[in-house]
């Protein structure tokens, strides 16, 4: 069974298809659960208008399934709390001269 970091790890691989960016570093990910053979996670957009949702969501779902072995994965889109860049990491904010 793999760990919540397990599953964080395979998470940062996976990238914002519009930014190029780790959906990781950019704060989207709210929520990592790991229940014997089941992973849930809750994430968020930048935008409820987003046009690249679904495509996150399946990507989500099948790099943590083939990171983990784990195949019943569940990607939740939230809304609550509202994205902002305050929730990106300390390292991309630099890396994007967001100040800290």
């Amino acid at each position: 069974m793999p760990t919540v970091e397990d599953v964080y790890s395979a998470v940062g691989e996976v990238l914002d298809p519009d930014l190029g960016l780790p959906i990781l570093d950019l704060g989207l990910i709210y929520r990592v659960d790991v229940n014997e053979d089941r992973v849930e996670i809750d994430f968020t957009l930048t935008s409820p208008a987003c046009p690249v949702g679904d495509l996150l969501l399946e990507d989500l779902q099948e790099t943590v399934k083939a990171r983990t072995g784990v195949q019943n994965v569940t990607a939740t889109i939230v809304w609550d709390p509202p994205w902002n860049k305050d929730m990106m990491s300390e390292e991309l904010k630099l890396t994007l001269g967001i100040p800290i």
